[in-house]
């Protein structure tokens, strides 16, 4: 059963960053879902090549947990990402520029890994602090 500790251990698992120990709480045929970019990873080997890319733009990641919930076969987490954007990242180039984006996640698990990930969040924020998109107007 997926509880607080389980939950808490993975998040601790990425600070720093253990591969083997984030691999190891996900199924073998897990599915990734970046909603914001579309794009879907299929497989341990291509997250694992996706999470080599992410911590070597971000390199000194911190996932501040904020809330979360897991009923049955489903779990729900509330994080903020908090970073400095010091290598590029899906063919964006360093900017060198911190940033602290609010991230929500579904997940499906079976025996206690997570099976499918659905990432969603707002990439218009991210690239405004990465400064590639002009400030939000003001209202």
């Amino acid at each position: 059963m997926v509880t607080e500790k389980w939950i808490r251990d993975l998040f601790a698992a990425y600070e720093p960053y253990d591969e083997e120990k984030v691999l190891s709480l996900h199924a073998d045929d897990y599915v990734y879902e970046d909603v914001a970019r579309g794009v879907v990873i299929r497989g341990k080997t291509e997250f694992a090549a996706l999470m080599r890319e992410f911590f070597s733009a971000f390199p000194d990641y911190k996932g501040e947990l904020t809330s979360f919930f897991v009923s049955g076969d489903r779990a729900c987490v509330e994080y903020v990402m908090k970073g400095t954007h010091t290598g590029d990242l899906h063919g964006l180039p360093a900017t060198g520029k911190r940033i602290s984006l609010p991230i929500a996640e579904i997940w499906e698990l079976r025996d206690e890994k997570i099976v499918k990930a659905s990432s969603y969040y707002d990439a218009a924020t991210m690239l405004r602090q990465l400064g590639m998109l002009p400030p939000a107007p003001q209202g």
